[in-house]
């Protein structure tokens, strides 16, 4: 499996765009393009297309809280890609690229707390859940650096 996780630019953001998730995960997932859009003005935030052969088959974003702590806000993959071991094989990518960030200290994900997979997913990587954002609305998970 050749997958690869490349800027989104001129070239594929539309194709990032089309990418969805099935109906029972749009409740847990924001849309690529309101994620293209607050990249577009916050120019710290990081997005990266998930490619397999070339083609965008998914989405990642993550954006610097703080100079010891960067916090991966969006995570997707197509629903025609999942349960292909594409989306483990990206976040070890992911975690890859920005463990190479310099004065990082640990990586963050928040996920919706009644998603039944998000758990045991991100704990397989090492993520350890530290509580609920300020909202109470996410739960916030981290891998010490």
């Amino acid at each position: 499996m050749n997958l690869t996780l490349t800027d989104v630019d001129k070239n594929n953001y539309e194709d990032v765009c089309d990418l969805t998730v099935a109906d029972n995960q749009h409740e847990y997932v924001a849309d690529n393009t309101w994620s293209l859009v607050e990249s577009k003005f916050n120019p710290s935030y990081q997005t990266r297309a998930i490619c397999l052969e070339g083609k965008p088959v998914g989405f990642f974003m993550w954006v610097p809280e703080t100079k010891r702590r960067i916090s991966i806000w969006r995570f997707m993959v197509d629903q025609n890609y999942q349960n292909k071991g594409i989306g483990r094989k990206a976040l070890l990518l992911a975690i890859d690229e920005i463990k190479r960030t310099d004065g990082l200290e640990e990586i963050e994900i928040c996920y919706n707390p009644n998603n039944p997979v998000a758990k045991d997913f991100y704990a397989s990587f090492g993520f350890v859940e530290v509580g609920m954002d300020e909202d109470g609305e996410d739960m916030l998970a981290i891998i010490k650096i």
